[in-house]
């Protein structure tokens, strides 16, 4: 078992219910899952860079990855129905702490100048979503392999009622936040 996934039902998960006063075991806040995805843009029409950013979000999560197509042409963006458009793939039940324990404790840390999440990440649905700038902060990733640097959107979907009870969740499992606001 995960050591994150031992701590959620072991500590954090009763910590939860003492502090929100939940009559309901089964409606303690969760981690449902994971989606990190990558948009293209102009990457969009080179095969080569879409199946090395699917490549390396694959070594990143643990997981294959799956290009995400158009579903209508848009002149304005230059892109027809069918084009690849982004990448992306969702994590869930081991995968999805594994990845979590891998960026709290090894990724984000490497980040220079890192001062925390923003804390309006939330969308009012009780998940979270934060961009980084780029791949190379995890550790799988080597940088002769890259042919060009790409950030990603990580989305963190819970089981929470809102977005107190999602960031206390986020904040116990240790991501961190930026102070203030």
């Amino acid at each position: 078992m995960n050591r994150l996934k031992a701590k959620l039902s072991a500590e954090i998960q009763p910590a939860l219910v003492k502090e929100f006063d939940i009559k309901n075991p089964m409606l303690t806040p969760a981690i449902e899952k994971v989606v990190i995805s990558v948009g293209a843009g102009e990457e969009g029409k080179d095969n080569k860079i879409i199946q090395n950013i699917t490549d390396t979000i694959s070594l990143i999560a643990g997981q294959k990855a799956v290009v995400t197509l158009a579903k209508k042409s848009v002149a304005g963006f230059k892109v027809r129905e069918g084009y690849p458009v982004g990448v992306k793939v969702t994590l869930r039940d081991e995968r999805m702490y594994a990845f979590l324990d891998k960026l709290i404790s090894v990724a984000l840390p490497r980040v220079k100048d890192f001062r925390g999440l923003p804390r309006n990440g939330f969308d009012g649905r009780a998940n979270y979503n934060f961009g980084l700038d780029e791949q190379l902060m995890f550790p799988e990733v080597e940088y002769d392999n890259i042919l060009k640097t790409h950030g990603m959107n990580i989305t963190i979907v819970t089981t929470a009622g809102d977005d107190k009870q999602a960031f206390r969740l986020l904040e116990l499992i240790g991501l961190p936040f930026a102070k203030g606001r």
